[in-house]
């Protein structure tokens, strides 16, 4: 074989290689775009979790946790209902257990009765399927601005305070620091509610 054919052949060989070079970056985002959910997921660290615990002996004093994997990050007392435990009983039972989607988180919420800080539930069915239970919250009792007003209904006075028409119930000040947590490890897709 003549030097020149050599020399034609390394020159071709040396051109595929750095022409495949040059290629790999520019693939390289477009892998990276591509790349599996699941990959992404593991990436960002273990998911953040709110559970809501029922308390069959006393309503008002069931739990509200933070997980962050298998971290528990913090548990507030909390309520849901009026102490009816029939999960079917609009405006009086607890809320059903099941994983609730979470719509909206607001600390400015400005509705007709749910004012400041609140985290807007899905809607729902009840256990045996006779009524879906629809606006429910994670809330409390304050002003849009997140103060006590001079009304019951925005001010927080106690134990009975803990009641609700079937809405998850935190103190002002448990609400507040939830949501500060929340903001800071992130926040979950769903409330799971077990008893």
């Amino acid at each position: 074989m003549s030097s020149n054919r050599r020399c034609v052949r390394g020159i071709t060989a040396a051109v595929a290689v750095t022409a495949a070079l040059t290629a790999v970056p520019a693939l390289a985002p477009v892998a990276t775009a591509h790349a599996p959910a699941k990959a992404v997921t593991a990436a960002a660290g273990p998911a953040t979790t709110l559970v809501f615990d029922k308390n069959p002996g006393s309503p008002t004093h069931s739990k509200l946790s933070v997980y962050e994997g298998n971290k528990l990050w913090a548990t507030y007392r909390a309520g849901s209902g009026t102490g009816v435990k029939d999960d079917c009983v609009r405006g009086k039972g607890w809320l059903p257990n099941g994983n609730w989607r979470i719509k909206l988180k607001d600390p400015f919420y400005d509705g007709r009765l749910i004012k400041g800080y609140a985290v807007y539930l899905q809607d729902m069915k009840c256990s045996r399927g006779t009524l879906t239970r629809t606006e429910m919250f994670i809330h409390s009792e304050m002003n849009r601005d997140g103060g006590q007003g001079s009304t019951e209904s925005r001010r927080w006075d106690g134990d009975g305070d803990y009641k609700s028409n079937g809405c998850v119930k935190l103190r002002p000040a448990d609400i507040k620091k939830m949501f500060r947590l929340l903001n800071r490890i992130g926040w979950p897709t769903h409330l799971r509610v077990v008893s």
